[in-house]
């Protein structure tokens, strides 16, 4: 996040969330055909809805409480996604060094969303 940011596109946060979202997407393609319609459309939609926050939240920046609760609702999606993961590995869909790459990912995710969100000001634009 240290570089200047034009669009929600330019973030690193959005970058990485874009990433992770993608590939849980490839991975559930894995997965047992039981699971394609409940464990794994519960992954992909919080995975992605990590991603359409933050390009949410980037849109509110003229209102720095409406900005700051879609970056909290993309660090709930996050939270969730890590759930989902958690379920994945416990189940043995995915292997324990794919869960803690993810789990990882998510890990910078979610501090990434909580320094912008503490640093929401300096995201703000003029009305």
């Amino acid at each position: 996040m240290s570089r200047y940011a034009e669009t929600f596109r330019d973030l690193e946060v959005y970058l990485l969330a874009m990433e992770c979202a993608l590939e849980i997407h490839e991975l559930c393609k894995t997965f047992p055909p039981e699971e394609r319609y409940s464990l794994c459309e519960q992954m992909r939609r919080s995975s992605r809805s990590v991603c359409s926050n933050i390009a949410e939240a980037w849109r509110k920046r003229r209102y720095k409480a409406a900005f700051i609760s879609k970056l909290s609702d993309s660090e709930g999606e996050a939270a969730e996604t890590q759930c989902w993961l958690d379920f994945a590995l416990h189940m043995e869909y995915i292997k324990k060094d794919v869960w803690q790459k993810l789990d990882n990912r998510y890990e910078q995710i979610l501090g990434q969303l909580v320094k912008m969100i503490n640093t929401a000001d300096k995201w703000s634009i003029s009305k």
